[in-house]
C-alpha cells in the first residue's frame, strides 16, 4: 500500500519538528527515514502510527486519508526501540496480544502467532519469556507481534539501536528478508547511515524537520543534492576542502587536482571541493602527494594525507605496498568528485 504526505508539518510549541514534508512511501517497500537526532524522523513516524496529531497536513494510506483516525484504526504495526514486550508472558502470550485485544478466537491467535514467529526463525522460542531471550530474539518477538494483526504499513522506530555490532548486522538482514517476504509496505526510522543503505529501497534524508532529497540508496551516495546529504552518507565520509576554479581547473592549495572541470553551472570562484575516499586512484600523471598514515581494511588501503592544511583520507587498492612518509601521485575519478556553493551547501553542476 502505497503512503503519501501532503504538506505534513508538526509544531511543538516554538520547534518546527517536521516542516512541510510532502513524500510518498512506495507500496510493498521498505523506506528508510535517516538523519541526526531532531531531525524530525521519529516524530514523521509516530503522525503515520497517529501517535502524534499533526499541526497541518494530510496522511493518506493508499487512497484513504488517515490523518485523523486513531492508531487502533489505521492498521499499522508498530515496533519501538525499546521492544515494549511483557515481562510476564512468552513469547507466544505476547505475540498473541494484540489478537486477543481484538477477539480473534484463540486457537486461531495461536495458529497466526506460530506462523509469524516461523517468519522471524524464532518458533522455538515460544514459551520462552523475555528475560530468557538475547536482545536480537526480543526484537524478533516484537516484529513478529506487529505483523499479528496483518498490519496496512509496518513502522520502526530505530530498531537496532539497543543491539550490539555483529547483532545488528544480523537483525538488519532479517529485517529486509521478513520485508521482502511479506511485501509490506514499511518504513524504517535511523540515523545509522549504513543501516539505511544497506536494506532500503529508498531513503528520505531530514536535517532540521526538513527533508533534504528522496532517492534510492546508490543515488544518494552517488548525486547527493547538497553537502549536508554528501557529508551524512559514507564512511570514512567524503573529504570536505575549500577550493578555487581558475581557467576551467579545479586548484586545492596550489595542486591543480582535477583538469578535467570545463565549466561550472554557476560561476564561482572559490566553493567548497567533496572529494569520497574511494575517488582517488594511484596515476603518474596525477599530483604529488605525502603519505602521512596507512591503515589496510580488508582490501583496501586507506591512506592519509594533506593537501596544504587540510586532512584527506582516501582508498587506494591494497595490492599497491604504500607504507607512511612515501611520496605518490595520485588523480581523481570523476564519480567522486562534488562541488558545492560554500553559500548554502547546494550541489554545483559542472561538465
Amino acid at each position: 500500500m502505497e503512503v503519501r504526505l501532503e504538506g505534513l508539518t508538526k509544531i511543538f510549541t516554538d520547534t518546527v519538528a517536521v516542516d512541510n514534508m510532502t513524500v510518498v512511501f512506495p507500496s510493498g517497500k521498505l523506506t528508510g527515514l535517516l538523519g541526526p537526532s531532531g531531525c524530525g524522523k521519529s516524530t514523521t513516524l509516530f503522525m503515520l502510527a497517529g501517535l502524534h496529531n499533526p499541526t497541518r497536513g494530510k496522511i493518506f494510506f493508499g487512497d484513504e486519508e488517515v490523518t485523523d483516525l486513531p492508531p487502533e484504526k489505521r492498521g499499522i504495526g508498530l515496533v519501538f526501540q525499546n521492544y515494549a514486550l511483557y515481562p510476564h508472558m512468552t513469547v507466544e502470550q505476547n505475540i498473541m496480544f494484540p489478537l486477543e485485544n481484538v477477539k480473534v478466537p484463540r486457537k486461531q491467535a495461536k495458529q497466526i502467532a506460530f506462523e509469524m514467529a516461523k517468519l522471524v526463525q524464532i518458533e522455538k522460542l515460544m514459551k520462552r519469556k523475555p528475560s530468557q531471550l538475547s536482545g536480537g530474539q526480543q526484537q524478533r518477538v516484537a516484529i513478529a507481534r506487529a505483523l499479528a494483526k496483518k498490519p496496512r504499513i509496518l513502522l520502526l522506530d530505530e530498531p537496532l539501536s539497543n543491539l550490539d555490532a555483529r547483532l545488528r548486522l544480523e537483525t538488519r538482514e532479517e529485517i529486509k528478508r521478513i520485508q521482502q517476504e511479506t511485501g509490506i509496505t514499511t518504513v524504517f526510522v535511523t540515523h545509522d547511515q549504513e543501516e539505511a543503505m544497506s536494506i532500503s529501497d529508498q531513503i528520505i534524508v531530514m536535517k532540521e524537520g526538513l527533508v533534504q532529497q528522496v532517492d534510492e540508496p546508490q543515488e544518494l551516495y552517488n548525486d547527493p543534492i547538497n553537502k549536508f546529504v554528501a557529508k551524512f552518507l559514507g564512511n570514512p565520509p567524503i573529504n570536505i576542502l575549500q577550493g578555487d576554479v581558475k581557467d576551467g581547473r579545479l586548484i586545492i592549495d596550489g595542486n591543480d587536482i582535477y583538469p578535467l572541470v570545463q565549466k561550472l553551472e554557476e560561476p564561482l570562484e572559490i566553493v567548497d571541493v567533496g572529494l569520497r575516499p574511494e575517488a582517488f586512484t594511484l596515476d603518474e600523471n596525477g599530483f604529488e602527494i605525502h603519505i602521512e598514515n596507512v591503515e589496510t581494511i580488508g582490501r583496501d588501503t586507506l591512506i592519509r594525507f594533506k593537501l596544504g592544511e587540510q586532512q584527506v583520507r582516501a582508498f587506494i587498492d591494497s595490492e599497491y605496498r604504500l607504507v607512511p612518509g612515501q611520496d605518490v601521485k595520485v588523480s581523481l575519478r570523476r564519480r567522486g568528485v562534488h562541488i558545492f556553493n560554500p553559500k548554502n551547501g547546494a550541489i554545483i553542476k559542472y561538465e
